[in-house]
């Protein structure tokens, strides 16, 4: 008993009691404890970390699932790992505690980052060790903490590579560790980070939107983001950007646009002409998909209003009827059309004008779907 006591990995004991890990929990620090143990620090009235010391904004427990499998394998194995687990983990415990530390300095933490960065890059493998040990709520901390007012190169380069590696964690993670951003100092850092980062940054930043936008656990920060004008406002504007970062804000938007709530704010903040402006640019890869987006946000009456009202609006629909190379869109463009024609002289006088008539003809001659081709012929019956 006391050999098998001697071999508990460090990594195994919860920092409290000592004690092999029975119900491992998460802070919102990244550090993790025996639930009981934890427990019984918080009852006391402590509202810090125990081993960091930092205090806690969100008290919540999140379950370590990752480490409790690990302690399983370790206990089916007759408690022995092989000589590769400790060779991965130990360097990652010093990568950790030189992030953490603030006798480290500004230089050495950003040296530590690009290391994560180089592993979750070039050995995969080692990053369900990174999540066990607790650095996704670290590295988000230390990404949305407070915002350096210069953008200095350095604080740039730390916080392009603190987001890429949490994106590349998060699949391996609990996106509950995203909650975080519910903080009012948290939130506001991403939007000013989006507003003033450099086009890496405002890419992540779409790419973690998305994340956001895709979880159950997330649904509540999803909605906090959609409350947020200025935000919304810089992530509409980036898709009439012509750069590499208006892709992963079309794909931002799709993913806040899964909330009705977020559409009707993205149409104030003037969503239906980026759209139009993006889908006429015959080079864009995601049309189909900012077509698909507008679709969904026809249903709103002022988004109907903006596109009639916008003078390629309906010109820019009508294009995607029919694209010669695939279909791709092609039945978001023509239930679009059917949803402001209806209603709307102006609508289908437009619509006509810009060759919708030969755009259904050519439609319904080609090898799109028979649900495409009915629909293409009641608007064809309406015009």
């Amino acid at each position: 008993m006391r050999e098998v006591e001697m071999t508990v990995p460090h990594l195994f004991r919860c920092p409290i009691s000592l004690d092999l890990f029975t119900d491992p929990v998460t802070l919102c620090t990244g550090q993790t404890y025996d639930r009981s143990s934890i427990e019984k620090w918080l009852a006391a009235g402590n509202l810090t970390c125990p081993v960091t010391m930092q205090k806690l904004h969100d008290p919540s427990l999140v379950p370590n699932h990752n480490l409790r499998h690990l302690i399983q394998q370790w206990r089916q194995m007759d408690h022995r790992f092989g000589p590769d687990y400790f060779t991965a983990i130990d360097p990652l415990v010093s990568l950790k505690h030189c992030l953490q530390s603030p006798q480290s300095t500004f230089q050495e933490k950003l040296e530590a980052l690009q290391k994560i960065q180089l592993l979750t890059d070039q050995t995969p493998s080692t990053n369900p060790f990174l999540i066990q040990i607790g650095f996704l709520p670290l590295l988000l901390q230390l990404s949305f903490q407070m915002v350096d007012p210069e953008f200095s190169q350095d604080y740039m380069n730390f916080v392009e590579q603190g987001l890429t590696c949490v994106l590349k964690l998060l699949p391996y993670g609990e996106l509950e560790s995203l909650n975080m951003l519910k903080q009012d100092s948290k939130l506001e850092s991403l939007v000013v980070l989006f507003e003033h980062g450099s086009i890496i940054m405002k890419q992540s930043l779409c790419h973690l939107v998305g994340v956001i936008s895709s979880s159950s656990s997330t649904r509540e920060l999803c909605a906090m983001i959609g409350k947020h004008p200025r935000f919304l406002n810089l992530i509409v504007c980036i898709v009439n950007q012509n750069n590499e970062a208006s892709e992963t804000g079309i794909k931002a938007i799709s993913a806040l646009c899964c909330l009705e709530s977020n559409r009707g704010k993205l149409v104030q903040q003037g969503l239906i002409d980026a759209l139009v402006t993006y889908i006429l640019n015959s080079e864009r890869s995601l049309a189909a998909m900012a077509m698909a987006i507008l679709e969904q946000v026809l249903g709103i009456e002022r988004a109907k209003e903006a596109l009639i009202k916008n003078p390629n609006g309906v010109k820019a629909v009508v294009k995607m009827v029919f694209r010669v190379s695939d279909h791709e869109g092609s039945e978001s463009a023509v239930n679009s059309l059917m949803m402001v024609c209806r209603e709307s002289l102006e609508a289908r006088e437009k619509a006509i004008a810009a060759g919708v008539l030969t755009q259904l003809l050519l439609l319904l001659q080609s090898q799109c779907n028979g649900r495409t081709k009915t629909k293409a012929t009641t608007l064809l019956k309406l015009l």
